[in-house]
């Protein structure tokens, strides 16, 4: 897999200048969705290249990541005369990063793209590393591919504009990294002042945040070992999410991954022996910040059968990515139902459900 350039701007307009010069093109496409149309595209409007970019846009939001939006963005491009030489921009959240992504690498067999994330989630998250998809069957990412962006600008000016959910759902990933990587950033990411927002900070973090998962990403691009520990929390999260789908209250990925890192703390301390003490300190960050995601016994079935849907499961045993400190990774690791249902019952009693 190529190695996608990432830059964390200074002028969005000469870093996506210089991106697209870089790839020749013989058509320009740039993908909204309705909220990035509005808030974010007439900011770059104004660059002389895009002048004459055709116009793609979906709707917002997840419930729109479907195989359905994904033809119309396949049916717009083939319409407008793209071709396997034409050039793919994506700005917008993880959604768009995502979808978008896997349209140019399936469109006449793949073309290029650039990536223009414009939450804090895809840009430490969904635009980097080259992981593109869409939900299928009521699942998360169930079909997509490993098509690398070109170049992924990181303008860290569009988050001035988040609201506090959509800030909280990138940062689960911020500190996922944190988790993975060292005590000192992990410590940096529970202190941070997320009320009073210092964004030369955040831009600073982001940074260190974005860096962190590239380093995995470049050590093992397809996902077979070490890049597994970027899975810290997803294969609960990604259950919490399905079944948030399922019930028509849909929940932001990265809440969904928060409460996700609160359960495979527990089972990292369990297995594995992460110490009780940073376990109770990124779960009180956890719960104060993220609130509770809240569901009974009863449904406790429903979640390990949406578990053994993860596409990091081997001969159908739910895979997880545990801890045993910070930054001491542990992938492969496995749990028999009876556990994941204790589980279940820490989550449900630390939350207060």
């Amino acid at each position: 897999m190529s190695k996608q350039e990432v830059i964390l701007c200074e002028s969005l307009e000469t870093s996506l200048h210089r991106a697209i010069e870089q790839c020749p093109h013989d058509k320009l496409f740039i993908l909204t969705d309705e909220h990035t149309r509005s808030l974010c595209l007439p900011s770059l409007k104004e660059t002389s290249l895009l002048k004459e970019a055709v116009e793609i846009c979906i709707g917002a939001e997840d419930v729109h990541k479907t195989l359905d939006t994904l033809a119309s963005v396949w049916m717009a491009l083939s319409t407008q005369g793209a071709t396997r030489h034409s050039l793919l921009i994506n700005l917008g959240g993880g959604m768009v990063t995502d979808l978008g992504g896997f349209a140019a690498a399936t469109f006449k067999r793949g073309i290029a793209y650039i990536n223009i994330p414009t939450t804090l989630l895809a840009m430490v998250d969904a635009s980097v590393g080259g992981k593109t998809g869409i939900n299928f069957n009521g699942l998360k990412n169930e079909i997509g591919s490993f098509f690398p962006a070109n170049s992924v600008l990181l303008e860290t000016e569009f988050l001035r504009t988040l609201d506090a959910h959509n800030f909280f759902s990138g940062y689960a990933e911020m500190l996922k990294h944190g988790l993975i990587s060292n005590v000192e950033h992990w410590a940096e990411l529970l202190s941070f002042d997320t009320i009073n927002i210092d964004y030369a900070a955040l831009k600073r973090l982001v940074g260190k945040s974005v860096q962190v998962k590239e380093e995995i990403v470049e050590q093992d691009p397809f996902e077979r070992n070490i890049r597994k520990a970027l899975n810290l929390g997803h294969t609960v999260g990604h259950a919490f999410e399905s079944m948030a789908l399922a019930e028509n209250r849909p929940v932001l990925h990265g809440y969904a991954v928060a409460w996700g890192i609160v359960c495979e703390l527990y089972l990292s301390h369990t297995k594995v022996g992460f110490p009780k003490e940073k376990m109770r300190q990124t779960i009180r960050f956890i719960k104060d910040n993220y609130g509770v995601f809240t569901f009974d016994c009863k449904k406790y079935e429903q979640l390990y059968a949406f578990m053994t849907h993860d596409k990091k499961n081997t001969s159908g045993t739910i895979n997880f990515t545990l801890l045993k400190d910070i930054g001491d990774i542990c992938i492969n690791q496995t749990a028999d139902k009876d556990t994941i249902f204790e589980m279940l019952d820490f989550y449900r009693e630390c939350m207060g459900i």
